[in-house]
């Protein structure tokens, strides 16, 4: 499994990028 790690980022977009790295098969 893929792993992303999301850093400073924060409100909509960081959560926005989550799902969509999610969707991708990410381990977020």
């Amino acid at each position: 499994m893929k792993k992303a790690l999301i850093t400073g980022i924060t409100g909509f977009a960081g959560s926005h990028l989550a799902e969509l790295l999610l969707k991708e098969g990410f381990e977020v």
